[in-house]
């Protein structure tokens, strides 16, 4: 069997795995709690390892990663009405902990620790967590609503699917050749396609029920996880390439590390919350 063949057969496997485990999560709201927590620390460690390999960057890795961690659940608990809003304060104690540990470091630029610490609650904690909104925040009555948060995974895998294949046959016109060089204008536009597509479908089927969006609301979240989604790859794009490196981790055979397989939903989830909340706006 040749490399190309036995590495195309791991990358499928492990594919198809990372989509039954995620989207059977959906199914009830603690699986999707605890598998999230998760991903948000896998994620966050792996941010962290890969920033303390520069020379004059030293982040907390574990206190970090467990901060990463804790505001996760901690959003779980707020929006599942478990806990009240104290639930965050050792969240914030913890944040200016790892500020005020920098006195006492002695670090050659503390500036650089500060910066790419809080980063990482920025970048990657605080996105997975609103996903917390969107499952506990948009049901009728506050009900666990898995509908809305398993279609923005199926409308980024199906942008993902619908852009290669455009991009493959049509693809001329470079998107952000500095950052990404493989993505194309005619990539993008048919995954964008594809997604109202499946947006509409997603639409008519949840029609009628009391938690269920029109399906124009539908097609317009598809297309703020299209553009999101896009914007949240060439940032990663842009994160490995300032790194000098290929792939973000190795934990996922075939597919790289945690932040390759989560770089969109960063930017598309928060974006679907304010997409969300902003209709009760008009």
């Amino acid at each position: 069997m040749s490399g190309k063949m036995s590495n195309f057969i791991v990358r499928t496997i492990t594919g198809v795995l990372f989509v039954a485990i995620l989207v059977s999560c959906f199914l009830k709201p603690e699986a999707m709690i605890l598998l999230f927590a998760l991903i948000t620390g896998m994620t966050v460690w792996e941010y962290t390892g890969l920033v303390n390999e520069w020379d004059d960057i030293q982040v907390n890795r574990f206190i970090t990663t467990v901060a990463g961690v804790y505001l996760f659940i901690a959003m779980a608990g707020y929006c599942t009405g478990v806990t009240p809003t104290t639930v965050f304060i050792p969240y914030l104690i913890t944040i200016m902990y790892l500020i005020i540990a920098e006195l006492f470091t002695k670090a050659p630029n503390p500036v650089n620790n500060w910066a790419y610490t809080m980063f990482s609650q920025l970048y990657i904690a605080l996105p997975f967590s609103t996903i917390n909104v969107l499952a506990f925040q948009t049901g009728a009555a506050g009900q666990y609503n898995e509908i809305l948060p398993l279609s923005l995974f199926i409308f980024l895998w199906v942008n993902d699917s619908g852009a290669y294949c455009a991009g493959s046959l049509f693809g001329k016109h470079k998107l952000f050749p500095r950052v990404s060089p493989g993505k194309s204008w005619e990539g993008s536009i048919g995954g964008a396609v594809f997604v109202l597509v499946a947006a509409a479908i997603i639409g008519w089927l949840t029609g009628g029920t009391d938690r269920s969006l029109s399906i124009p609301v539908w097609m317009g979240l598809g297309l703020v996880v299209v553009v999101f989604g896009t914007l949240g790859d060439l940032v990663e794009s842009l994160f490995k390439r300032t790194l000098g490196i290929k792939d973000s981790g190795n934990v996922l055979p075939g597919h790289g590390g945690m932040l390759d397989r989560f770089d969109s939903s960063l930017m598309a989830i928060p974006a679907a919350v304010v997409y969300i909340f902003s209709l009760s706006l008009f």
